[in-house]
């Protein structure tokens, strides 16, 4: 059993290629998502155009109904905190969201499973899975 968080580029592979969740994640991992996941997710529904849509609402809603979330806390904070101070130290710039699933997954032990492994590998305390 793995603890996974699933990032927004995996879930966004998934609804284009219209793949089963299930395809990339075993019957017995422990699955979640990062709060700024859905975020992403939601601007991905209100920014698609009208024929994709609808397709793409039930597919986030879907997931929303079935994986559960995992609030910005303190635990996240405090880990999103040392990982900023990191990149920053090294020079190595990384995406905001990236980052704060990056926290959560560190806070949480959990795996990030990804589509674009790129912004989570060399962090530290952060476990990556990269998928395709």
């Amino acid at each position: 059993m793995s603890r996974l968080l699933l990032d927004t580029t995996f879930l966004i592979d998934a609804e284009r290629r219209s793949s089963d969740l299930h395809e990339a994640i075993a019957a017995d991992d422990d699955v979640a998502l990062a709060a700024v996941t859905l975020a992403e997710l939601r601007v991905g529904v209100l920014l698609a155009d009208r024929r994709r849509r609808p397709t793409r609402k039930a597919f986030v809603d879907d997931v929303v109904a079935t994986i559960p979330l995992i609030d910005y806390d303190r635990n996240v904070a405090e880990a999103h905190a040392g990982l900023l101070v990191e990149v920053r130290t090294q020079r190595r710039p990384r995406g905001a969201h990236d980052l704060i699933i990056a926290a959560t997954a560190k806070a949480f032990g959990r795996t990030v499973l990804t589509a674009d492994a790129a912004g989570f590998v060399d962090l530290s305390g952060v476990t990556v899975r990269p998928h395709r």
